[in-house]
C-alpha cells in the first residue's frame, strides 16, 4: 500500500487471522471512544451527529471511512502472545495519528500507518501487558512521578446541573457532617458563573464564591471549582470586550449553552494574562481544587495571534493556570487531550460523562451514559498510578440511576477518584451504603485492565464491538 497523503507505514504489512487480533485504539481525548476492537471490525466508533465530531473525537480530523484511527498511540494483539505498540516520539508536543488498514486485495493482510514520528516497543505477551509497557515507557521517557493520592470528595453537577445555588452547597455540606461521610473536597460545578469565560462574575445563585470557599474551608474541607478555561461563550462580556482575544475560525462547540462557544487565544499577551488572573483569583479566594473541563478547545486548529502549533498553545495554557493555583494545587482534566496533558494535570477523566441511563443517545459511545463511561473507562484504566490519578467520573448511585451497582463496582474496581455528585440527604440505604463504601482516597498504584473482569464480566467492550 503506498504512502496516503501526510501518512507514511512504519512497519511492513504483516498478516492477522482477523477473527481473533484485537486492535486498541485510542482516543483524542477524555471522552472520545477508547477499547479493542476486532480487526475485521469494518469501521470503530465515530460520531452519529455532526456536532459530536469537534466535541468528542478530534475537531479537525475525522476517521477514515473504514478501519481504525488510534490518537497517539496504539496496539495490535494477534492473540499468539506477540501484541505490537506504537507510540508517539514526544507525546507531550505531539500526537501522531496512528492508521490501521487491510489491504484492498488481501484481507488478512494489513498496514500501520503514522503522520508524525512514532517509536515502536518491544512485543508484548498480550493486550494487558502491551498497555502497561506503554504507561511504563512514558513514565521513563518523560521522567514522571508518581501521583500523589486524592480524594474522597463531592460535587454538585449531577443533582444540581447549572442551577446550583449557595444553599444547595451548603445541605450537602451539612449532610457531610450528618451522615459522617469521607470527604475531603467539596467541588462546585458549572452554575457559579454569569457566562461561559465570564469565570470570576457570579451567576446570582451564589452571591460570594469567594464566601462560599470560605464557608467550605471551615468545615475543615477543600474548596474547588469547575471552570472551562480556554472556552468563550459568544454572550459573555469576554466576547465582547475582546474579540482579538478569540482564535480565529475556531468554534469549540455550536450550540452549547443555547450558543456559539469560541476558544480563547493563549498566544495573545493580554489574554494569556487575563487567563493566568483569573485563576490567581480564584485561589486567592480559597480554590485549590480545579476541575477544568472542554480542555480540548486550547487545541483546537485556527488563527492565532502568534505563529504557535495547537497542541503548543494548548500547553502554554495549562502551564499558565498551573503557575496561577500553584504547584500544591490539584488540577483534574476533563474533555482533555490526552498525551499532550501528561506532566500537567493530577487527575484526568478517562471517559465520557456518567449518566443515569445505561446507553447513550443514537448509540454513540462518545456520549453521557453507563456503557460508554463503563467500556472507555476500563480500557484506559493502565493509565491510572502512571500518567495520574484516573477520573471515572462521579459516582451517582440515588435511586433514578439504572444499573447503579454496576456503576458502582465499576467505580470500586476501574476507579480511582471518588467523588459523590447525588444529593446525599435524599439517598435511600441502598445508596447511602454504596456512598459510605465508595468513598476513599485514590489508589497510589497501577490498575490493570482485565478485560475478562469486572462489570458484566467484561462484555461491555464485546457490546462496542457490536455496535460501532
Amino acid at each position: 500500500m503506498p504512502a496516503t497523503g501526510r501518512f507514511r507505514e512504519i512497519c511492513e504489512p504483516f498478516t492477522l487471522d482477523p477473527r481473533r487480533a484485537r486492535v486498541y485504539e485510542h482516543g483524542w481525548q477524555s471522552w472520545s471512544p477508547t477499547g479493542a476492537y476486532r480487526a475485521d471490525l469494518a469501521v470503530s466508533p465515530r460520531p452519529r451527529r455532526p456536532e459530536w465530531q469537534p466535541m468528542a473525537f478530534r475537531p479537525e480530523a475525522p476517521g477514515p471511512a473504514a478501519g481504525f484511527r488510534s490518537e497517539g498511540l496504539l496496539v495490535i494483539d494477534p492473540g499468539d502472545g506477540q501484541a505490537l505498540s506504537w507510540v508517539a516520539a514526544e507525546p507531550t508536543s505531539q500526537a501522531p495519528a496512528i492508521l490501521i488498514e487491510r489491504d484492498a486485495s488481501d484481507p488478512d493482510r494489513y498496514h500501520v500507518l503514522a503522520d508524525g514520528p512514532v517509536v515502536a516497543l518491544p512485543a508484548a505477551a498480550g493486550l494487558d501487558d502491551a498497555l502497561g509497557a506503554l504507561g511504563a515507557h512514558l513514565v521513563r521517557h518523560l521522567e514522571l512521578s508518581a501521583p500523589r493520592s486524592l480524594g474522597p470528595g463531592w460535587c454538585s453537577w449531577y443533582t444540581y446541573w447549572g442551577e446550583v445555588t449557595e444553599a444547595d452547597v451548603v445541605e450537602n455540606l451539612e449532610a457531610i457532617d450528618r451522615l459522617d461521610l469521607d470527604v475531603r473536597i467539596v467541588q462546585v460545578d458549572d452554575g457559579h458563573q454569569s457566562e461561559i469565560g465570564d469565570w470570576l462574575e457570579p451567576s446570582g445563585r451564589i452571591p460570594s464564591m469567594a464566601g462560599l470557599a470560605t464557608r467550605i474551608r471551615q468545615t475543615g474541607r477543600e474548596a474547588g471549582i469547575w471552570t472551562a478555561p480556554f472556552l468563550v461563550g459568544a454572550r459573555s462580556r469576554l466576547a465582547r470586550e475582546h474579540p482579538d482575544w478569540l482564535v480565529r475560525d475556531a468554534i469549540a462547540a455550536p450550540h452549547h449553552w443555547g450558543q456559539p462557544i469560541h476558544v480563547l487565544d493563549v498566544s495573545h499577551p493580554a489574554a494569556a494574562e487575563h487567563l493566568a488572573g483569573v485563576y490567581r483569583t480564584l485561589r486567592a479566594w480559597g480554590y485549590t481544587y480545579h476541575k477544568l473541563d472542554f480542555l480540548y478547545g486550547g487545541a483546537m486548529v485556527g488563527g492565532r495571534h502568534a505563529d504557535i502549533d495547537p497542541i503548543a498553545a494548548y500547553r502554554r495554557g495549562l502551564e499558565l493556570i498551573r503557575e496561577a493555583i500553584g504547584p500544591d494545587g490539584t488540577i483534574v482534566g476533563c474533555g482533555a487531550p490526552m498525551l499532550p496533558s501528561i506532566g500537567l494535570v493530577d487527575a484526568m477523566r478517562v471517559s465520557p460523562d456518567i449518566d443515569v441511563r445505561r446507553e447513550p443517545p443514537d448509540g454513540d459511545i462518545s456520549q453521557p451514559s453507563q456503557r460508554a463511561a463503563l467500556a472507555t473507562g476500563r480500557a484506559r484504566a493502565w493509565m491510572h498510578g502512571r500518567l495520574w490519578v484516573n477520573d471515572p467520573d462521579c459516582l451517582i448511585v440515588r435511586e433514578e440511576v439504572e444499573a447503579r451497582d454496576t456503576w458502582a463496582e465499576h467505580v470500586e474496581t476501574y476507579g480511582a477518584l471518588a467523588v459523590s455528585s447525588d444529593p446525599l440527604a435524599r439517598l435511600d440505604d441502598h445508596g447511602l451504603a454504596l456512598t459510605r463504601r465508595l468513598l476513599r482516597p485514590s489508589s497510589p498504584g497501577p490498575i490493570g485492565w482485565l478485560p475478562d473482569a469486572g462489570p458484566d464480566g467484561g462484555r461491555m467492550v464485546r457490546d462496542v464491538e457490536a455496535k460501532p
